[in-house]
């Protein structure tokens, strides 16, 4: 069972910053692509952003385009995920995902999981 290791959630005003973590075991990020998903209360499971381990290239949702960023340490093996400009309805669960092959924005598909960590915006 393999488990990464999320950090950096807490709450913090509308407008301020957050910078998740995501820490794992190598062959757990030497996968076709990587994510950030979030789920609130009540809600499904969103993507938030992923990154394809080939090229490097991302794709961020929407609702966070121009606000969120996602990054990789791929020495260290570590995921991020900066969050500026929060806003309430970014409170929510945030979980890193590791190791799916093909539809990255499908949370089903990926095996590795993080325990989630929680992000309040007040």
């Amino acid at each position: 069972h393999v488990q990464l290791v999320e950090s950096g959630g807490g709450s913090v005003q509308a407008g301020g910053s957050l910078r998740l973590s995501c820490a794992g075991p190598r062959y757990s990020y030497d996968t076709y692509c990587m994510a950030w998903f979030r789920q609130a209360s009540g809600k499904e499971r969103e993507v938030v952003a992923m990154m394809y381990s080939a090229d490097g290239s991302q794709y961020l949702a929407d609702s966070v385009e121009g606000r969120f960023a996602i990054s990789k340490d791929n020495a260290a093996n570590v995921l991020y995920l900066q969050m500026n400009s929060l806003k309430p309805e970014d409170t929510s669960i945030y979980y890193c995902a590791a190791g799916a092959s093909r539809l990255c924005w499908s949370a089903p598909l990926y095996p590795y999981w993080g325990q989630g960590t929680q992000v309040t915006v007040s």
